[in-house]
């Protein structure tokens, strides 16, 4: 019999605090740093973003989407055998203990279950989706916990106008569970080290950004990049699933610009009317991106049983990945 992986349940959380275009001006302005809302939206799409209160954890937020997607699957927390977290902003400063082992002593699971962080920064809920698929058809694990969690706001540059506005904070999870019906079809991942310095972590004034460091990114190079290595892995996973662009329900991809999104629907001939949009609410909010935009369109009901969708992203590293899944 052959073993599949299949998307049982998904859940999402978004801290509560919301914070307009014209709010983080306002609050820019303050420090001397000019932005708008209409230069905002006209880069990237982004309206609006959520920011985590200053004790709240990105296990916090992952915590609570794994509830909502735990309460979908009809599972209890102990049912998980593998629990995978993807997150560029972990709860410790060394990575360790690992976020993953937070968000399981925060669900009280006593089972003994594995955990572990995945670091693939706006990649990493793909990264973790095909390790978690691995670990199923292998037979090794039956019910799988990934979630894509950051809190952004945390490592930004309030006076670099270019990244500040881009981001935002918030949790998506999906149970993963063994089934005899295909659901991950195929799923493809890349890295190319050689671009590493042109999406990274970089030092910054210590007594204003955590850990002394803070993203930089060089927009240009990163949209030229990621327009070409999208449609590149998208096609990539379609064949290794015998599948053509025109059997997709729904293309879920990274909500980084609205730009690159509509870019990447394009080549793929997918009318825009079938990608799931949130980065005009949510901003960028890294590996946590794929997992809220799915949740959103599978309560809403546009998502449905038997749907085909893309799931597609690009991240620091620079890293990059597909999946296919039937839902």
């Amino acid at each position: 019999m052959n073993l599949y992986s299949k998307i049982i349940g998904t859940g999402s959380y978004l801290p509560p605090k919301r914070v307009t275009n014209n709010e983080l001006a306002d609050q820019l302005a303050a420090d001397g740093i000019e932005t708008s809302d209409e230069w905002i939206v006209s880069r990237s799409g982004i309206s609006a973003r959520h920011y985590a209160d200053d004790d709240v954890l990105s296990s916090d937020l992952a915590v609570a989407a794994s509830k909502r997607a735990l309460d979908a699957a009809g599972l209890q927390a102990n049912a998980i055998d593998l629990i995978i977290v993807a997150t560029s902003t972990p709860d410790h400063p060394g990575g360790f203990p690992s976020t993953a082992c937070v968000v399981q002593r925060k669900l009280e699971i006593t089972s003994g279950c594995a955990a572990m962080d995945v670091q693939a920064v706006c990649s990493g809920f793909v990264y973790a989706l095909s390790v978690a698929d691995n670990f199923i058809k292998a037979g090794v694990y039956k019910n799988v916990l990934v979630i894509g969690t950051e809190v952004f706001s945390r490592i930004l540059d309030f006076k670099d106008r270019t990244t500040c506005v881009l981001f935002g904070d918030g949790a998506g999870a999906v149970v993963l569970q063994a089934s005899e019906r295909p659901g991950i079809l195929a799923s493809k991942l890349h890295a190319d080290g050689s671009y590493g310095d042109i999406l990274c972590m970089r030092k910054g004034p210590a007594d204003a950004i955590v850990q002394g460091a803070f993203l930089y990114m060089d927009g240009p190079a990163v949209f030229k990049l990621a327009v070409s290595l999208l449609e590149k892995v998208a096609s990539e996973v379609l064949a290794a699933a015998g599948l053509d662009s025109t059997e997709v329900d729904w293309l879920v991809p990274h909500q980084a610009n609205i730009r690159i999104m509509q870019s990447t629907a394009k080549k793929l001939k997918l009318p825009l009317e079938k990608m799931i949009v949130t980065v005009d609410q949510h901003g960028n909010t890294s590996a946590a991106s794929i997992p809220l935009a799915l949740d959103l369109a599978v309560r809403d009901g546009r998502i449905k049983p038997g749907h085909t969708i893309m799931m597609e992203a690009v991240g620091g590293g620079f890293t990059w990945g597909a999946v296919l899944a039937r839902m």
